[in-house]
């Protein structure tokens, strides 16, 4: 059974019975306990950002209102803090949590030899995502008009940290659209792309929403660079739609459905769901063991929806993690499916481009 139909089984199961959260908060009680929130990462970037971020706001939403302390597990890409969780799940008492990040996803879909752990094990109770605006200087933007079919012809140069970290999404997204572009891998963070762009030496870019926000709208406003396009949102049925930070742009599902070189069904469409999702949609996910009873589980959704309805919580989470959905209960757990999961013909699709475009075998 997956995560999936145990959490939605659940979750429905909890629906029928009345006073469900005054029942779960007697079930359990977390007074003077420690709850460690494991992320395979170090003390400095993103993910732990975002963990430190819920954990004094799951601290005072738990029962009990228990010490919630993030705790760094980095290494080998995040899968060594992976497997360590798999290894040291517990009784799932709710003592142990562990917190991914599309790192964490990406080799597990695409087989990469050092993941021993399992997600269909783990029980997913928030799903946090991200997004990412596509832009090109004024002049390849004025060809812009809602396709990628007059830009076909163009070569362009875009600044990368490798084709399998996060720049697989760009990558294939490119070359879904027909476009030619050559990455120039070695950048050490897409800062690094973007000041390639700044400087002339890339005619391609993208950031994330807050490196975009903080760093290209200036651009933009100095008439430098043109958004284009945005890698999209989930709404809560797994659909891509619009990114509710930039509603006014169009997704790459829209350009897709636009450029006659590039289709939203078949292999290719659903490798760039996948990796899409894993990387931007749902980058970043809350687990509970898979050893944690409903109760458990019961317990930190219940907590999470209640950080979730805190007055404060849009501002707070804006400045934070941006304007995107916090996914739990059942979209959390829909989410996560659709991260880390991968039909056998797109993970042979997506395995076969690497190595053919830029000869890299996972193995």
């Amino acid at each position: 059974m997956t995560f999936f139909e145990k959490a939605t089984g659940a979750a429905c199961a909890f629906g029928l019975v009345a006073g469900f959260s005054a029942s779960v908060a007697m079930a359990q009680d977390y007074s003077g306990q420690t709850i460690e929130y494991v992320i395979p990462f170090s003390e400095s970037g993103g993910s732990a950002k975002w963990a430190n971020f819920y954990a004094p706001l799951m601290s005072e939403a738990l029962p009990g209102n228990p010490t919630v302390v993030v705790r760094y597990r980095p290494g080998a890409g995040s899968t060594e803090g992976a497997n360590w969780f798999e290894a040291n799940q517990g009784s799932g008492d709710g003592l142990l949590i562990f917190g991914d990040s599309g790192s964490t996803k990406f080799p597990y879909l695409l087989g990469d030899p050092r993941v021993r752990y399992e997600y269909n094990g783990w029980q997913p109770v928030l799903a946090s995502g991200t997004g990412g605006v596509v832009y090109l200087p004024p002049d390849l933007a004025e060809r812009f008009d809602g396709d990628m079919d007059g830009l076909s012809e163009e070569f362009f140069l875009y600044g990368s940290q490798g084709a399998t970290t996060l720049d697989l999404v760009p990558l294939l997204a490119f070359k879904m659209l027909g476009l030619q572009v050559d990455p120039v891998f070695g950048v050490e963070g897409r800062g690094d792309g973007r000041l390639m762009f700044e400087r002339g030496e890339a005619n391609i870019d993208y950031q994330t929403t807050s490196a975009y926000l903080a760093n290209v709208v200036p651009l933009v406003e100095q008439g430098l660079a043109v958004p284009v396009f945005t890698w999209g949102s989930l709404d809560e049925d797994g659909n891509i739609v619009r990114d509710p930070t930039f509603p006014d742009l169009p997704s790459f599902k829209e350009i897709c459905e636009a450029t006659a070189a590039c289709e939203t069904e078949g292999t290719a469409w659903d490798a760039y769901k996948a990796f899409f999702i894993a990387g931007f949609a749902n980058q970043k996910t809350i687990y509970l063991p898979g050893s944690a009873s409903a109760d458990v589980v019961a317990a930190f959704t219940t907590a999470l929806n209640a950080v979730k309805a805190r007055p404060d919580f849009a501002e707070i989470s804006a400045k934070e993690l941006g304007v995107y959905p916090q996914q739990t209960g059942k979209s959390a757990v829909i989410a996560t499916e659709q991260a880390t999961s991968i039909s056998a013909d797109a993970k042979s699709f997506v395995l076969n481009w690497l190595k053919e475009d830029y000869g890299i075998t996972i193995e």
